[in-house]
């Protein structure tokens, strides 16, 4: 190396040393304060700061320590600029603090809230009269302005905020919101998802699309952080459950679609490989040989591993256990993975527990139902062995007496870990019902009506009924009476006595009879209904021009006929069920004396099935036949005439079927078929009033015409309310192939209970 360069090299390097030797003295220099003072603080006490530091007098403090203090007085959150300051005055070393405080609001003026109210708002801001203007503080502010807005579906909205300083250090702080329309959900983009489509997808989450008119009905497709969380986890069950159990789902990217109207969701998926079940088995205690076990499993050796069947079949087996007093049985599930053969391997584990017995049933909270009406409808007694379907079934049983606002029936320790009570409790309801009044209907006109009807009488359950009605085309008397358990015994036993007057178009009918009922239950759910049916009556005021079949049927019979019913019963709740089915199948045959002789043939099945938003998807669908018997013509009164609110909407009541084709009179058909298709919504769910939107079709044939041809359609909407005054229904219907002499639509509405 030259002479010069290294000369030059051990002077910079000597430079070098002394600077950071200097830099070294200077960080590790250190005071001793005789006095702390607090300078440029207008309405913050001395005392306030001074609390928030750690140096004191006395103290031999480091620029450290001093920088620390600095930071807590930041932390009060009320300066917007902190200064500290050593200085020598008269030998003695004095810290002083220098302070600017922020202004003081003295008034938050939030405007362009339309849709929030402001006092919330003004919450959520949390930045109040008088205050210290923090910026930071005001930020979070807005920022909670800006979720709550989020919250409520408002995902375009804009805020900004500035202040205007007056004097004395003062200022108002000012809040502008754009609010803009609500958003709701207009897309759902899945990017990654091969195996699984995007309708499944979609068909999984909490969360939907738009729908014109349905999403503003119901406040739908609305965006929720907690909305978001449960839609990941649904989204990842629907892999789970195809045996993609490494899937990994995003939360969703939200982004304002171009008019900013509505909101676009974006999940990233990495679905993983899938996975099989390579062996499973069921081990602990088992109450049975296992291969029976085994069969009560929703899944088995070599099925692609799935959630939802692995935890349908732990169900299944802890419910086998339940049914038979182990109310205490544990299964765990124990699973080994194999990455490398994307294998899964699953054990079952039982402890079964105690054998446990119901001991004491305790109802409480009926005051007038008597006892023995709510221990009938329990699918056990006190003694048996503990089951779960049978606490289930029993609640469901009492609720759908219709006699209980309230209904729980739960279990509670007895006096040994081997027993359980059965508490039941109850809140009663109005049963019964004396009323008198005006109702109407668009098939009768106005209705002068009177009823006395009690649905649990003397609190034994029996169903009694005393009821009247006078209308414009149609006056009804009836008496009845129907003991659910007759003789303490599980079979119904009821009758009715009535008294009829119906005009027609064409003719009158007037009828007197009465009925004797008695049902058997048989199974779960099921019962087979006889009745016995005698009734004289009388067409009369037949029309001149009326076709010759009708006048024919002019003069007096009677009717003495028997009819079996069978019916199945597994709706949730009868008075407005959500869930399950009503199906049933008649055959009635008149014949036994009288003069009338048919055979009448009558299927139906109404199935209820949850939909979201505490909506319900129903199908209806009913068939029927009538033969002659010995030649004897078919009354026109027992024929099949449809049309109206309670077979096919849209067209008037009766006025779909087999006409005369020289009289154009309806003479009704042999045959009958009809389907409706509804889809009922909460309007107003605190006084139960709902919406439909409907499909109908059906029609009724001859003789010579075959079921199913001419189908008539119909769509509509309505209204169902309970009403003080009775159900009330309010249902239009629109005719999509109307005929000559039909109208496009049709309005049925009844309000009042008709008889």
């Amino acid at each position: 190396m030259h002479m010069k360069n290294k000369i030059f090299f051990y002077l910079s390097f000597l430079l070098l040393g002394m600077v950071l030797d200097c830099s070294r003295v200077l960080a590790e220099r250190s005071f001793r304060i005789g006095e702390v003072n607090v300078r440029g603080n207008n309405r913050v006490e001395v005392g306030t700061i001074l609390n928030s530091v750690k140096v004191k007098a006395g103290m031999t403090v480091s620029e450290a320590m001093i920088d620390e203090d600095v930071r807590a007085i930041y932390q009060l959150g009320r300066f917007r600029d902190v200064v500290a300051d050593v200085s020598q005055e008269g030998g003695v070393s004095v810290l002083t603090y220098t302070v600017k405080e922020y202004p003081v609001v003295r008034k938050v003026e939030i405007t362009g809230n339309k849709k929030l109210k402001k006092a919330d708002l003004e919450t959520a801001l949390a930045v109040n009269a008088p205050d210290f203007l923090n910026p930071q503080r005001i930020e979070q502010g807005i920022a909670n302005l800006r979720r709550k807005y989020h919250k409520e579906g408002y995902y375009a909205v804009e805020i900004s905020s500035d202040t205007e300083l007056v004097n004395n250090n003062e200022a108002i702080l000012n809040v502008k919101i754009k609010e803009g329309a609500k958003n709701r959900i207009e897309k759902i983009v899945f990017n990654g998802n091969t195996v699984v489509s995007d309708r499944k997808l979609k068909k999984a989450m909490e969360s939907g699309e738009k729908i014109f008119l349905i999403s503003w009905m119901f406040d739908g497709a609305k965006y929720s952080e907690e909305a978001a969380r449960i839609d990941r986890e649904r989204i990842a069950d629907e892999y789970f459950n195809r045996g993609y159990i490494d899937v990994v789902v995003s939360d969703p990217r939200i982004e304002l679609t171009k008019d900013r109207d509505g909101l676009i969701l974006t999940y990233d998926i990495e679905e993983g490989k899938q996975y099989h079940i390579e062996k499973i088995d069921i081990t602990g205690d088992l109450l049975t040989d296992k291969e029976t076990l085994l069969k009560l499993l929703k899944v088995k050796d070599g099925d692609v591993f799935s959630r939802k069947n692995m935890r349908e079949s732990i169900t299944a087996l802890s419910d086998y256990y339940a049914d038979r007093g182990y109310a205490f049985v544990n299964v765990s599930p124990k699973t080994l993975v194999n990455k490398a053969e994307r294998a899964v391997n699953v054990d079952l584990d039982v402890e079964e527990g105690s054998l446990v017995h119901f001991d004491h049933i305790r109802i409480r909270g009926n005051t007038k139902t008597r006892d023995k009406v709510i221990r009938r409808e329990m699918r056990f007694k006190e003694g048996d062995l503990y089951s779960a379907s049978g606490l289930k079934k029993s609640q469901q049983r009492i609720k759908n007496l219709g006699f209980f606002e309230e209904v729980s029936v739960n279990t509670s320790k007895g006096k040994s870990p081997t027993l359980l009570d059965v508490d039941v409790d109850v809140k009663e309801q109005p049963s019964g019902s004396i009323s008198a009044g005006v109702g109407y209907s668009s098939m009768d006109g106005f209705i002068i009506q009177g009823m006395a009807s009690q649905e649990n009488f003397l609190g034994l359950g029996l169903q009694g009924v005393v009821a009247a009605g006078i209308g414009g085309s149609s006056n009804t008397f009836r008496v009845g009476l129907l003991d659910p358990y007759f003789l303490d015994k599980n079979m119904q036993l009821g009758f009715d006595l009535y008294k009829t007057e119906r005009e027609w178009d064409d003719f009158t009918r007037d009828a007197i009879g009465g009925d004797i009922k008695l049902g058997i239950p048989f199974y779960s759910d099921n019962r087979i209904t006889f009745i016995y049916r005698y009734e004289k009556k009388k067409i009369s005021d037949v029309d001149d021009d009326a076709s010759y079949y009708i006048r024919s049927q002019e003069g007096r019979s009677t009717l003495s006929s028997i009819t079996a019913i069978l019916t199945r019963d597994t709706r949730d709740y009868k008075l407005d069920p959500s869930s399950g089915y009503l199906s049933s199948a008649s055959i009635e045959y008149a014949g036994i004396g009288g003069s009338e002789h048919f055979v009448k043939y009558i299927a139906s099945h109404r199935h209820f099935f949850p939909f979201k938003w505490d909506t319900v998807f129903s199908i209806n669908g009913e068939i029927g036949y009538i033969q002659e018997v010995n030649n004897k013509p078919i009354p026109i009164d027992e024929k099949f005439f449809l049309g109206g609110m309670y077979s096919i909407r849209g067209f008037d009541y009766r006025k779909v079927g087999p006409r005369d084709p020289e009289t154009g009179d309806y003479l009704g058909g042999v045959k009958e078929a009809f389907f409706n298709f509804e889809f009922i919504f909460p309007l107003l769910k605190d006084i139960k009033m709902k919406g439909v939107v409907f499909f109908d079709t059906g029609n009724s044939w001859s003789e010579d015409q075959e079921y199913f041809s001419d189908m008539r359609y119909s769509v509509g909407t309505g209204i169902r309310w309970m009403s003080p005054m009775g159900p009330l229904r309010i249902e239009w219907g629109y005719n999509l192939d109307p005929k000559d002499g039909e109208s496009r639509s049709e309005v049925d509405f009844s309000i009042g209970r008709m008889f």
